[in-house]
């Protein structure tokens, strides 16, 4: 379970796979529902990559939180 604010490292990510390898930033407050699919927002994977939505399997925490 993540939690807003939970640093991630990306390890696959079907919505950008230049993500993949980089760490982001959980925004999500509520666990994901049907609207994403059951995927997490992640924000702050790079410059020029977007917000993200990852499935859990696809993230793993890094320990640091903000």
């Amino acid at each position: 379970m993540f939690h807003a604010g939970d640093e991630v490292e990306i390890l696959a990510c079907d919505d950008d796979p230049r993500a993949v390898g980089r760490r982001g930033r959980i925004v999500d407050q509520v666990p994901p529902g049907p609207l994403t699919g059951g995927r997490w927002t992640v924000h702050g994977a790079g410059l020029l990559i977007g917000p993200l939505l990852c499935h859990s399997h696809e993230l793993r925490k890094t320990g640091n939180r903000r």
